[in-house]
Formats: structure tokens, C-alpha cells, sequence
């Protein structure tokens, strides 16, 4: 009798660990959850990591779970949490928290503050460490290579995120608003793993709204190599010199099936910021100050007249469907300080652009300032702009939305602190660009065209690549950015447009001619901005001789002496990697080639700059041509280039080519 109960038990027991197994806190009360270091669970449910400085705190499941059955691949699940983090001091960077899967619940070398109580600088990275991890950033780490201090990530093994994105959710409009991890409030997290598909998804929302269709982050990876047979999951925060408060207020789980939702009326409520003083003043003066404050609420209420007079807005029906993206002028006046010079980042063709920073969420932003004289193509213009603002890389300037008031646009991006490539290379002798910087910097660009040309929805054609739409992040990583003559157009169709627009000196040859945009008159530019770079000297320079003012030209001329290497940026000395410089100069002449039939795509560009295909060889046949209409048209007072699209219009009609080589120096 005994020997059958005990074999039912392992019966029992084995079909539970292959089984769907699941869990649900609405709350901690009473929870059997295993506690390490300073995590606690409050008297009114609430699950605590830290709530000093110099602390950390692991909470996990307290039972290891099977998460690969017999044929050893990791199945599918689905999580789903409920967090706050509060600051004491909103003006001190914090960390976040992580939610781990790991094959321990002790981390007895885990170190505070950066290393989130986990790791340590001597295994950080191992692949013995069989931990996957989602991080809820809220501290900019650059050994890490953090985007900012507010971010979400996807890491293995490690602080090093392998997908990461600025902390924010898609509604379910088509609009993408920001969020602060920081701010207290309470906020919803899915994660999902499918294990057929290998793709993990990561959601982010408000507690007050439902989960939103389209996950912040998505990534394929086939977690069988990294999660072991039995894991435990659970959290994970710590402190150094900030005090934060990190709290969990539900939690729920479930292998092969979908999480069961937190009920947000059942979780356990969050302790009030602060404490609630009480005065006498009110009961003891109350007749004296009732005129003052009768005062003070007129004057407020003259205020807001004249407010709401000085920031008013015309919404537009059509308009609606873009509302998500569209700000607030008022909020843009206020990020700006109102629009003053000396938060004046530059001024360029078709405006000046500002610093600011968002008073709600504390991101900085560039505030771009564009007139737009014609009503005819506005609702052309924002449907365009809007549809870039969905592109999502990380060698491109993210679009954040616009705002439109009288006659001027107003386009908002995320924010480069480093500035633009032409200014370092050409404005900054004494602050030399290295080579390891400037080849990592042409591989980003090359990376974020390739996207442009053929990884998005839409094929979209950038018409304007050059070092000063280039832009630098915190990290010196290339950003392609300034969007106004971008155009869109279906996979497998072709452009529609036929207007020559773009810089003095990166137009291919064939534009003049035709007058129709493709990917590889972008293809081009590209290769004559790598000339650029690599060289350091300017596309077209007025200052030299005919022969050497061209830069395609001489670099052409270089190359059939057998010297192309005379061609490198003489600022550099012999500091360069002598193969990756002739691969970027070789590169350069074979995508600036004047047939568009003979230059590469930015698939082949990419597959030249990894070393995953060999160069083609050179030809000698009409490289010396490759600017040909530029030479014939150097030092012409007359050359103009119209753009009648829909998004040059109200930019100015014309561009007056010699006005723009003494303007830009191209």
C-alpha cells in the first residue's frame, strides 16, 4: 500500500513540474515568499526591496520551477507585476528594479547600486551565470551603455541590455507617450515568453489602463541555452547613495498559458508621500486672510485668461488622428524657457532648434522651430512626419511628435547632447575624432540607412545624408537625423517623386539629369559622407583647386596613383587601421560610382564594413567622372534646385546652390 501512495506522489509530483503550473498575489499578506537582506513585506500587503541608502533586497518564489521539460527546450510563459519606486530626493539618480530568472535565490557577492545586489566586477557577463533578467533602469550608466536614465532592457548574464528602449507604452491609437519610473506611481509590467517562437515580449503601461496591444520591446531569443532545468523567479533592488523606496504590489505567473490579471482594486495601497501637517492658522486668522486670498484668486484667474489667450491652438478635425503625437505649445514655450537663446542648439536651413526639457516627464528633448508659410500640404506634411515618428532604431533620431500653431511646426526629438559630426570634425580642431570613433560612426549610419532602405514597413528615402544631419548621443554613437526631405513609399513600388533636393556636393549625378530620388541616390551621399569622414575635408571646398576641391575627385585621383591612403585625414597621423581605412575609401569611391547601376545596396555596404563579403575591385572606368555634374556646376551663381513636395513646402520654394556652398562651406 505504501509503495503504490509513494509512486502516485512522483506521478503527482513529475506532472506538476511538466505541468502549467501558476501563481497570483494580489498583494504579499500572509504570502510564502523567500525574503533576503532588507526586503520585508509591510504590514498592508505590499511587497518592500529597499527603502534605505546601502541596501538591497531579493524577494523570489520560494520553489525552483521546471522550466524545460523532456525534450529540453524552455517553455513558454507569462508574468505580470505591478511596481512603484519612490525618491526621497527627485534631483539624485537611483536604480531600479530587476526581475530575474536565475538559478539561485543567494547573491552573497552582489554589490550595491549599479550591480543591483546581483553582481560583482568579476562575473558580471559570465556565461556561467544562467541569468536572464528585466531591468526597470532609473540610472544612466555608460560603462553599461544605458540610453538614458529611464529606460527598460533585456539582459543575459549581465548589466549590458541586449534590447533596451526610453520607458513608455503604444497606446493602442498608434501613439507612443513616455513614462517615469520614478514618479511613484503605480505601473503595470508583462512579460511573455513564447518558446516556439523564441520571443520574448516586454509591456509597460499605467496601473489605470489595460495592457496595450503593442509590446515596448520585442526580441527573438531561444532562452534553452541560458535558463536551466529548474529556475527561480523572483526581484531584485539595491541602493548606494540615494535612498529609494522600491515596492512590488501584485505579482501572478504561469507556465504554458497567459498570467492571470492583478486586480488593481484588491492591491495593496502605496503610503502618502510625505506627511500631512496641520496649522492653527486657518482657525485663528481666517478673517484676516480671506481678503488675500480673494486677491490672489483674481489675479490667478487673470492669469489664466491671458494664458489661455497667449497659448492657444487650433485643432483641426483631420488633425485628430494624429493627436497622440501632437504637444502642447505650452509645454514646448515651457521646456525651452520660452524659446530663448540661450537654449539655441543651431540654426539650420529650415529653422532653429532648442534645447528643452519636458516639465512631466524631465526628458530632454530638441525642439525644432519651422515656418510654413502654405496651408496647401499641411495635412500631407504631419501625415509623413507622423509616420517617420514610428521609426525605431537606435542610429536614428527618434521623432517624438509635433505641434503646429498659426504658421509654424514645431518638431520635437530626442535630444543629442554631443551635437552634429561636422562640427567635431571640422569646427573642433584641437578635440581630434579618432578612427576607432569615426569607423564605428560610419557603420551606425550605414546600420540605420540599411534600416531606412529595407528592414522598416515603408521604404524610406532620406535625400539628405550628410556628417551635419549626423548627430552624436551620449555614448559618441551616430544618429541619423533631420527628416525634413525624407520621403515614404511602398516596398516594391517606386518614388513618386521627381524634384532635386538635398546638398551642394552629396547629389548623385543621375538627379541632375532625372530628377528622381532612389535608394541609391541615398546610397551616394552616403559613400561621399564616408569620404568625408575618413578624410576629413568637406564634399566640396571653394578655398582649393578645381582638381582637389572635389572630394570624390581627388580621392578617385589618389586611387589610381596606387596612394588612396594619401587621401586619409591628415589630423589622424598614422593612428588608423590601415586595412579599414583603404576598406572605407575604396567604399566611399564604389558607392559615390556616377552609374547608380554599379554602386552597392546597404545590405552589401554592411556586409564590406563586417568583413562578411569581400570588396569588389575598383574600376578605373569613369571614377574620375563619379562628380562630374558637380565640376561642371562648381562656382555657378545660377543653379537652383526646386522643392515644391509637400514637405518642402512653406520651407522656401528654391535653394540657391552657390548660396548654400558659402553658407555650409559644401
Amino acid at each position: 500500500m505504501f509503495s503504490k501512495l509513494l509512486m502516485w506522489f512522483l506521478l503527482m509530483r513529475l506532472a506538476a513540474s511538466e505541468g502549467d503550473y501558476n501563481f497570483i498575489y494580489n498583494g504579499f499578506r500572509g504570502a510564502n515568499i523567500s525574503l533576503d537582506s532588507s526586503a520585508v513585506i509591510t504590514s498592508n500587503g505590499l511587497l518592500l526591496l529597499t527603502n534605505s541608502t546601502n541596501q538591497k533586497g531579493h524577494a523570489f518564489y520560494p520553489n525552483p520551477l521546471h522550466f524545460k521539460p523532456s525534450h529540453g527546450k524552455t517553455q513558454s510563459f507569462s508574468i505580470n507585476f505591478v511596481f512603484a519606486i519612490m525618491l526621497r530626493y527627485p534631483s539624485v539618480s537611483a536604480s531600479g528594479i530587476a526581475f530575474m530568472i536565475s538559478p539561485t535565490k543567494e547573491f552573497p557577492g552582489g554589490e550595491l547600486g549599479q550591480f543591483w545586489g546581483i553582481f560583482n566586477p568579476t562575473n558580471i557577463g559570465n556565461s556561467s551565470n544562467h541569468i536572464a533578467s528585466i531591468e526597470l533602469d532609473t540610472a544612466l550608466d555608460p560603462v553599461f551603455g544605458d540610453i538614458n536614465d529611464n529606460h527598460v532592457g533585456i539582459n543575459i548574464n549581465g548589466l549590458v541590455s541586449n534590447i533596451s528602449a526610453p520607458a513608455a507604452y503604444f497606446t493602442n491609437s498608434g501613439g507612443f507617450k513616455n513614462l517615469s519610473l520614478v514618479s511613484g506611481e503605480p505601473m503595470h509590467v508583462w512579460i511573455e515568453y513564447n518558446g516556439v517562437q523564441n520571443q520574448v515580449n516586454v509591456t509597460l503601461s499605467p496601473i489605470d489602463l489595460p495592457k496595450p496591444d503593442r509590446p515596448l520591446l520585442s526580441w527573438t531569443v531561444d532562452l534553452s541555452s541560458i535558463v536551466l532545468d529548474d529556475m527561480y523567479i523572483g526581484f531584485s533592488a539595491s541602493t548606494k547613495v540615494a535612498p529609494v523606496t522600491h515596492y512590488i504590489l501584485g505579482w501572478s505567473f504561469k507556465m504554458n498559458g497567459q498570467a492571470q490579471a492583478l486586480d488593481p482594486f484588491h492591491l495593496p495601497k502605496l503610503p502618502r508621500i510625505g506627511s500631512k501637517k496641520k496649522s492653527g492658522l486657518l482657525t485663528i486668522g481666517l478673517p484676516a486672510i480671506v481678503p488675500f486670498f480673494t486677491l490672489m484668486a483674481i489675479s490667478a484667474v487673470s492669469l489664466i485668461v491671458r494664458r489661455k489667450i497667449k497659448f492657444t491652438e487650433v485643432l483641426e478635425d483631420w488633425e485628430r488622428e494624429y493627436g497622440t503625437h501632437r504637444f502642447l505649445y505650452k509645454d514646448l514655450y515651457m521646456a525651452t524657457k520660452g524659446f530663448t537663446d540661450k537654449e539655441l542648439l543651431g540654426v539650420g536651413g529650415f529653422g532653429r532648434v532648442y534645447r528643452g526639457v519636458l516639465s512631466a516627464s524631465k526628458v530632454e528633448v530638441a525642439v525644432k522651430r519651422v515656418s510654413h508659410e502654405s496651408r496647401q500640404g499641411m495635412r500631407e506634411f504631419i501625415s509623413e512626419i507622423m509616420s517617420l515618428g514610428r521609426l525605431r532604431h537606435r542610429n536614428l533620431v527618434q521623432l517624438l511628435g509635433y505641434c503646429r500653431r498659426k504658421k509654424e511646426l514645431l518638431l520635437v526629438y530626442d535630444f543629442m547632447p554631443n551635437g552634429s559630426l561636422d562640427k567635431l570634425l571640422f569646427n573642433h580642431p584641437n578635440s581630434m575624432l579618432s578612427w576607432n570613433r569615426r569607423f564605428r560612426i560610419i557603420k551606425g549610419v550605414a546600420s540605420g540607412l540599411l534600416y531606412l532602405h529595407e528592414e522598416w514597413e515603408q521604404v524610406v528615402l532620406h535625400r539628405d545624408i550628410k556628417a551635419s544631419n549626423v548627430l552624436l548621443d551620449s555614448e559618441m554613437n551616430g544618429r541619423l537625423g533631420d527628416f525634413g526631405l525624407a520621403r515614404l513609399y511602398d516596398h516594391g513600388t517606386d518614388p513618386q517623386t521627381s524634384h532635386v533636393v538635398g546638398t551642394f556636393g552629396y547629389l548623385a549625378p543621375e538627379l541632375t539629369r532625372i530628377g528622381k530620388a532612389t535608394r541609391s541616390t541615398d546610397v551616394f551621399a552616403f559613400g561621399v559622407f564616408m569620404l568625408e569622414v575618413a578624410c576629413g575635408r568637406r564634399p566640396i571646398d571653394l578655398r582649393l583647386s578645381a582638381y582637389e576641391g572635389i572630394l570624390v575627385e581627388w580621392v578617385s585621383e589618389c586611387w589610381r596613383r596606387g596612394t588612396i591612403l594619401d587621401a586619409a585625414d591628415q589630423k589622424l597621423g598614422h593612428d588608423y587601421e590601415v586595412e579599414e581605412m583603404e576598406l572605407v575609401l575604396k567604399l566611399g569611391l564604389l558607392c559615390s560610382h556616377p552609374l547608380s547601376s554599379a554602386r552597392p545596396s546597404m545590405r552589401q555596404v554592411m556586409q564590406y564594413l563586417d568583413h562578411d563579403a569581400p570588396l569588389p575591385k575598383l574600376s578605373s572606368d569613369g571614377l574620375g567622372a563619379a562628380i562630374v555634374a558637380v565640376g561642371q556646376y562648381k562656382g555657378s551663381d545660377d543653379l537652383r534646385f526646386s522643392c515644391p513636395s509637400s514637405l518642402e513646402q512653406g520651407f522656401g520654394s528654391t535653394t540657391s546652390v552657390q548660396e548654400s556652398v558659402l553658407s555650409d562651406g559644401r
